[in-house]
């Protein structure tokens, strides 16, 4: 399938003006990152706490915001899921120490810090009489109540693990005693339960906590994953071509990415483990590309010997052009379906795809291209005259 049969497009001659353009955007970009005094780094790299929490009512992120102000944490990152009572809620500075001196425990305590702060005041009276929150409360600790109504440890432990599986089937949550019978539990047991614990507002879905040394390690290898990813893709293009080509595509995929940070940082998006992924996968998407054309490139070398460079350049982009445009517009549909469907905990993935699609498709015509043309022009000389 081809759109642009017969298209004889001349995309060397604006390519002065497309170094400019991208040459704007990255500097823009740089001070963006100096003016904002750098990224903002995701849990994953900038070390902190992250909890999930389900409620059973109507929460809003200024509900949970006004309880966790109370403890001074007021300021964390809070992320609702959809429609459903599901929220995020990450902190990544704990005290006033420095960040290398954070203790793994310190975040420990601040996870049951912000869980312990979400219950209402009925619930906390409810703790302080010895009972425990069913909505909350590990296998162990339902075992325990549940075998003072059946005096089988073992059959206890047994009962206590259906009720979390249970629980876990319905979002996290038990509204209503009744649900127990469902399970076919002992009137008795269960009327012993509804005795030593109470049904939670919210339940806790997941705790993660990184550490100060384990984020800065992540840090450092997502940076070097990215390098290491960029000199292999230097090397083989090298083999497969001529040194200029693959200097080419590695001077693409730094512009190709740092144009991505630029836009990451222009509109505040988070850098996490995600968003590295996404930045791996347009250095392999995006020399994809450039490797198509350039393959063409080197078929029209010895088929148009009567013909100058800028010519093979421009007919080997046009020939190309129905693929790049196909391919590049599958990949742009799905990232924009996924941007705009995906949720929030996919969202920065998202959105530096569609970010890196647009230019790595950009930078395959009007950089790689252009940067082997000057190449051949300036340095060896071939084809110019």
């Amino acid at each position: 399938m081809e759109f642009f049969k017969t298209s004889n497009i001349k995309f060397m001659k604006y390519k002065y003006l497309a170094f400019v353009l991208s040459g704007i955007v990255i500097a823009l970009g740089i001070i963006s990152y100096i003016s904002k005094d750098g990224f903002i780094y995701g849990i994953d790299f900038s070390g902190g706490t992250l909890v999930e929490l389900a409620f059973k009512e109507d929460t809003t992120v200024a509900d949970i915001r006004s309880k966790l102000a109370k403890v001074g944490l007021g300021d964390s990152l809070i992320q609702r899921f959809g429609e459903r009572n599901e929220f995020l809620i990450k902190t990544q500075r704990i005290s006033e120490k420095k960040f290398e001196e954070e203790r793994m425990e310190d975040h420990e305590r601040m996870a049951k810090l912000i869980v312990d702060i979400m219950r209402t005041e009925k619930e906390e009276q409810e703790l302080k009489k010895g009972k425990i929150d069913l909505n909350n409360s590990n296998e162990i600790r339902i075992a325990k109540i549940v075998e003072n109504y059946l005096n089988d440890r073992k059959r206890a432990s047994e009962i206590a693990k259906k009720i979390i599986e249970y629980r876990n089937g319905r979002m996290g949550l038990i509204t209503n005693y009744d649900e127990l019978y469902n399970l076919r539990l002992d009137g008795k047991i269960v009327e012993g339960i509804k005795k030593d614990s109470f049904l939670g507002s919210f339940t806790t879905l997941g705790v993660e906590i990184v550490g100060p040394q384990i984020g800065k390690d992540l840090r450092k290898k997502a940076t070097l994953a990215i390098i290491w990813a960029l000199l292999g893709m230097l090397v083989y293009i090298a083999l497969r071509f001529k040194i200029q080509y693959g200097i080419a595509g590695v001077i693409t995929l730094f512009h190709d990415t740092l144009v991505t940070l630029a836009f990451i940082s222009f509109f505040n998006k988070e850098i996490s483990l995600n968003v590295v992924a996404a930045l791996l996968t347009i250095v392999g998407y995006s020399i994809n590309d450039t490797i198509v054309i350039f393959d063409r490139v080197r078929d029209n070398l010895k088929s148009m010997k009567k013909h100058n460079f800028e010519e093979i350049l421009n007919n080997s982009i046009n020939q190309t052009l129905s693929r790049t445009i196909i391919t590049s517009g599958v990949v742009f549909v799905t990232v924009v379906i996924l941007y705009l469907f995906g949720g929030e905990i996919i969202n920065g993935f998202a959105f530096t795809m569609i970010v890196g699609v647009i230019t790595g498709s950009y930078s395959t015509i009007y950089q790689s291209c252009s940067i082997v043309y000057l190449w051949e022009k300036y340095l060896r000389k071939k084809r110019f005259k």
